[in-house]
């Protein structure tokens, strides 16, 4: 950090630190408010006072009928966005293995899967609900959810995959090749082992952004509701903290997942540099 002559901090110092502090109040200060009114006593409101501590709406969550179904669509978000990812960790890693090597209509392809993350999410739920019907099938949340979403979480996998390529040395895959590995050897133990941190990346991109979407599956999700939706539907019939709570659990869900990836990586990482310095 750079100081004045005397010693002393530059005073632009000093605004900058003032902007970020706002910042992080403005971004985790409403959050904090919703965390703390999710304990409210029994006969708490939605506002502050706080009027005793309890955890009786975190109970309600998982008690049918109370509170919406919580657990059916608490269930129902993380099977869809476990598979979300996994589908979109297979499709980016083979794209962006694939898009190694140029091929005709390359820069075309690539583009009409960008253009989906500028087209507003409610268009995409429409057409893919509209083209349903069409055909005469029923929307559900586990089919014509799934490819909703695909539409938001392979863009961004994508993207990712591309930087974590571009960045990759081949000269490991030629040391290999010089070795006898096949082709297949060379991607199971070479490759994909030097690229594992940031297909988790993926992963993680995949399994967040299906986990909360909602434009993209307000109108695809069929007569069972994902947990965004649920939530949705809570703000218009439930007058209690437990609206609170649930958003308390997957803050702490989403967390735990992120937190699950990064010491994933972290992991990674501290074993290869073990590995260095012991050859």
């Amino acid at each position: 950090m750079q100081t004045t002559a005397s010693g002393n901090r530059p005073w632009t110092f000093y605004v900058l630190a003032a902007v970020f502090i706002l910042f992080v109040i403005f971004l985790y200060g409403p959050m904090t408010v919703i965390y703390i009114l999710s304990f409210q006593g029994p006969n708490g409101g939605l506002t502050f006072p706080m009027n005793g501590v309890s955890t009786q709406w975190f109970h309600e969550l998982v008690e049918p009928g109370r509170s919406g179904d919580i657990a059916g669509s608490f269930q129902r978000s993380m099977l869809l966005a476990f598979v979300a990812a996994v589908l979109t960790v297979a499709i980016c890693v083979a794209a962006g293995l694939g898009f190694r090597r140029r091929f005709p209509g390359a820069a075309i392809i690539f583009y009409l899967v960008i253009a989906s993350l500028v087209m507003p999410g409610i268009f995409v739920g429409l057409g893919i609900s509209l083209g349903f019907q069409l055909l005469g099938l029923q929307t559900d949340w586990l089919i014509s959810g799934l490819g909703a979403q695909l539409t938001w979480t392979l863009p961004f996998g994508l993207l990712v995959m591309f930087a974590v390529i571009g960045r990759f040395n081949r000269s490991y895959e030629e040391a290999a090749r010089d070795l006898g590995a096949t082709a297949w050897q060379r991607t199971r133990e070479v490759t994909l082992p030097i690229l594992l941190p940031g297909i988790i990346g993926v992963a993680l991109f995949g399994f967040t952004l299906s986990y909360d979407e909602f434009a993209r599956t307000v109108l695809t999700a069929g007569s069972e509701n994902t947990l965004p939706l649920e939530i949705w539907a809570m703000t218009t019939n439930v007058t209690s903290p437990a609206l609170f709570a649930v958003g308390t659990v997957t803050t702490i869900i989403s967390f735990v997942v992120i937190g699950t990836a990064l010491g994933s990586i972290a992991l990674i990482q501290r074993r290869r540099g073990r590995n260095v310095t012991s050859h």
